[in-house]
């Protein structure tokens, strides 16, 4: 369940906010002047929020070495240069 609050509602009752997220599936929705700001979710979200941007990453790299422009290498020091190192 996802419920929503203003952003200076946390600080007022911060630990039981924690206490509500903790429960499997209940997020806090904090908004600021009625826009969706930021979220508190469980630890366990958060780690599946991870693996899922880590499947993500993984697949993203697989798909760009699969592409034969990807396969040039490139100086080191070349690299360093382009990004200002």
């Amino acid at each position: 369940m996802t419920r929503s609050q203003k952003a200076g509602a946390p600080r007022k009752g911060f630990s039981g906010a924690i206490s509500r997220v903790a429960s499997p599936g209940d997020r806090i929705v904090i908004q600021q002047r009625g826009k969706p700001m930021a979220a508190l979710v469980s630890l366990n979200d958060l780690r599946m929020l991870e693996t899922l941007e880590d499947q993500i990453d993984v697949e993203a790299a697989r798909k760009a070495l699969a592409d034969p422009k990807n396969r040039k290498r490139i100086p080191w020091r070349r690299v360093k240069a382009t990004l200002g190192l």
